[in-house]
């Protein structure tokens, strides 16, 4: 008999550190190159075996079509796998925090935490590897949150390699100025081109030297059409950061510091989060 339980999880967004376009592929893609980096802001997600299947949310509201929600697609990949339990289904519950098209990789986090959290309470017995499969079928940044772990992204954006970076006990803050950029509209200021040095190289330098090699090729033409990107960058260098990047296609921006450092004042009229690092 199969042990079914109840699972709530708190599924994370991430960073990029760096993010190079390099070229495009015949299938309509873009070869990439970054590291992922996970931060313990969260969405809370909860999931419990149920005859019928359903699913609710709270918080920010979750634009757009039922049939194109991202938790929503992965149950019904599970669902139709072959390896879901007969007359068995689940009910999910979503508390939405984080924004969405913020670069920050929400709704990626909540579809790869659904397989997990699917394949635990009904005990699928699926590996790693199997859920990072799945995950990949979804989008580009959902197998990075199977594991979870700081990688090496490249590819279209679904190849992971792991790689050695400890942020631990960095700060971090993060700022989303609540400007939505479309990931058409992030590439359409592109243009393609191989870095002078890989990402994976510029990450061994110390951290102080990433503001000058460590580059995400949105933020130029992102921040030209919304020059608010560009001055919250500003103002986090200004109050001591290490560094600070736009994450993804934008419109997030983060700063790193050394230590404990509370900007919510300056930064109250925005969505704001801070923590450490893992």
């Amino acid at each position: 008999m199969r042990k079914l339980t109840q699972m709530l999880s708190f599924s994370n967004a991430k960073i990029n550190l760096g993010l190079n376009i390099i070229g495009k592929r015949a299938d309509g893609y873009h070869n990439i190159e970054s590291v992922f980096y996970p931060v313990t802001w969260a969405d809370v997600l909860e999931i419990i075996p149920s005859p019928n299947f359903s699913f609710s949310s709270s918080g920010l509201p979750v634009p757009g079509k039922e049939e194109d929600n991202l938790i929503i697609k992965a149950f019904g990949l599970l669902r139709d796998s072959g390896k879901f339990p007969k007359d068995q289904s689940v009910s999910i519950y979503l508390h939405k925090i984080l924004p969405m098209g913020a670069g920050i990789g929400g709704g990626s986090s909540n579809a790869a935490y659904t397989l997990k959290l699917i394949n635990e309470v009904l005990n699928l017995g699926l590996s790693a590897f199997e859920l990072e499969a799945f995950a990949e079928k979804l989008g580009s940044d959902c197998p990075f949150f199977i594991q979870n772990k700081p990688r090496f992204c490249h590819g279209k954006g679904t190849d992971f390699e792991d790689i050695s970076i400890s942020l631990k006990e960095k700060y971090i803050i993060m700022v989303n100025p609540g400007i939505h950029v479309s990931t058409q509209e992030a590439y359409s200021g592109i243009t393609p081109q191989k870095p002078l040095m890989s990402i994976k190289d510029v990450i061994q330098k110390p951290i102080i030297e990433w503001k000058e090699h460590l580059i995400n090729d949105f933020e130029a033409p992102v921040s030209k059409k919304h020059p608010l990107i560009g001055e919250l960058k500003t103002i986090l260098y200004k109050n001591g950061a290490l560094y600070s990047s736009m994450t993804g296609s934008g419109s997030t921006v983060y700063g790193i510091f050394d230590t404990e450092t509370d900007l919510n004042s300056i930064f109250n009229e925005f969505t704001y989060w801070a923590g450490y690092l893992n």
